[in-house]
């Protein structure tokens, strides 16, 4: 009986596979395992506290927002089927998604999306008031609609037409606790398991209301480095390994891999700690400017894959940037020694660098800078450090003096900027200017696109002439997948969206 059912069935299979028939159901059908590269320890997995922004593409896989943006960076109805602004931008309204399940098998119901945004604002009665969502400190009320069930009502205690893009934070389960731990959401994906220094395991979401993925398991494996990511991609252990430096890209065979490459939306900085001398100086700020070449310095890291950049927004965010602010800085080594004598430090100075050791691409940035600072008398002392030493010495604690690190974004313009208002909890380079703090407050209160352009414009051009910081590059994302797969985007923020990768 056996043998005749295997007889009948690869019959079938036949006539069916001629009739174009059986190649459908297998495509729908989730297939095998893909392996991600990646050189970053996770630190936590709550959509509301997460700050790294290796974290945040591991979990763009599990949580889904309201809203959620695209491999092209639109901004598209997710959880929300709908929404609506009021004319005054201070009242949000979301019609939430029904036949959504969380992973745990629940229901999505209005009571989550209340209890998640309460949550990252910071208004739940167990809470201290302090939003977790730092744009979300804002929201004075989020209630569910007494008219429609299905809609959740967002009121802000003064107009806000910047917030939209916020409203891709993840929704979780209400009264749910261990999102840090044990994430639960909507996502594609499932998380499963995560072993320290070895991997964060995910399953395919098999309740997913959405498109659901073809693979069947997706594994995030932690490399000590990128050189040691390059020998596995080499031996053939992983399939797709995002921000590889193109000089290594090009040692592998394009047989086994495809290479991508997008523009990153992303922002190199050779960060200088405001509040510490001699860095507090405008004038020594503004000779370190001076004194690298840019485009040397994306040649050695990248290989020439990057855009330079002088201020503190990327090209990539289109209108918002100010093209005028181009090439500022242009390598003068003369007019870098003639500012630090002005400023009192002719012969030069120590200067300790922080860099997080599991980015070599920051770590030769350090190298080239260290170089090219001691022509004007600047010794760089290189300090490596681990990912989570770095988090919290230097962006969280800011205990350092300088550092080389890429800053990422929402792909919102108010999300590059606001970092950088004196109170932020992101403005780990402690910049601070009263006209700028008062910019930024007006930007969310301006309906105006044209005059938020023109907002935007100044603050970039204020920060540019109080030489915040130095920013290098928008270095390109270069990232090899294994020829075996299709179906990958290169998004323009820090993603990874396994939900359309597959096998061919």
């Amino acid at each position: 009986m056996r043998s005749f059912s295997k007889t009948l069935t690869a019959a079938i299979l036949a006539v069916s596979m001629a009739l174009g028939i059986a190649s459908c159901a297998v495509n729908n059908q989730s297939q095998g395992t893909v392996t991600v590269g990646i050189t970053q320890e996770p630190g936590t997995f709550d959509p509301h506290t997460v700050v790294a922004a290796g974290d945040q593409e591991i979990i763009f896989n599990i949580y889904e927002g309201l809203l959620k943006y695209d491999s092209k960076g639109n901004l598209n109805p997710c959880l929300a089927k709908e929404y609506k602004i009021s004319d005054s931008a201070d009242v949000y309204t979301f019609t939430i998604r029904d036949k959504v399940k969380f992973h745990n098998g629940q229901d999505l119901t209005s009571d989550d999306v209340v209890f998640s945004l309460r949550r990252a604002a910071g208004l739940l009665p167990e809470s201290d008031g302090k939003a977790l969502i730092a744009s979300f400190s804002k929201i004075k009320s989020v209630e569910i609609s007494k008219d429609d069930p299905s809609k959740v009502v967002v009121t802000l205690d003064q107009p806000d037409s910047e917030l939209l893009s916020y409203f891709t934070v993840g929704i979780i389960p209400k009264d749910y606790e261990n999102s840090d731990k044990a994430p639960c959401g909507t996502g594609p994906f499932k998380f499963d398991s995560y072993s320290v220094s070895q991997n964060v395991t995910l399953s395919a979401n098999k309740d997913y209301w959405g498109s659901k993925p073809a693979i069947e398991k997706v594994v995030f494996k932690i490399c000590a480095d990128m050189d040691a990511g390059l020998l596995e991609l080499k031996s053939g252990t992983i399939d797709i390994f995002p921000h590889l430096t193109k000089d290594r890209a090009d040692q592998l065979s394009p047989d086994a891999y495809n290479i991508m490459d997008n523009a990153s939306n992303m922002v190199q900085i050779f960060a200088l700690n405001n509040k510490v001398a001699p860095l507090d100086n405008p004038k020594v700020r503004e000779a370190i400017n001076y004194a690298i070449n840019r485009n040397d310095i994306i040649s050695v890291t990248m290989d020439g894959a990057g855009v330079a950049l002088t201020t503190a927004m990327s090209p990539a965010m289109g209108k918002w940037y100010d093209t005028s602010l181009d090439g500022t800085y242009s390598c003068d080594q003369d007019k870098a020694k003639s500012l630090l004598a002005e400023a009192g430090y002719a012969d030069g100075f120590e200067l300790t660098v922080t860099v997080p050791s599991s980015y070599l691409v920051h770590v030769n940035t350090a190298v080239e800078l260290g170089s090219e600072l001691s022509a004007i008398g600047i010794k760089l002392k290189i300090e490596q450090v681990d990912w989570a030493t770095w988090l919290d010495e230097v962006y969280s604690k800011r205990n350092y003096e300088s550092t080389v690190i890429c800053l990422t974004s929402d792909y919102a313009p108010y999300d590059v900027i606001q970092r950088y208002a004196t109170d932020s909890k992101d403005n780990f380079i402690n910049y601070s200017n009263a006209e700028v703090d008062e910019l930024i407050k007006q930007i969310p209160l301006t309906p105006s696109e044209e005059e938020k352009i023109g907002l935007y414009h100044k603050i970039l051009k204020i920060m540019t002439d109080d030489n915040a910081s130095c920013y290098i590059q928008d270095p390109n994302e270069i990232v090899p997948v294994a020829t075996k797969l299709e179906g990958y985007n290169v998004y323009p923020m820090y993603v990874q969206d396994m939900s359309t990768v597959k096998f061919k």
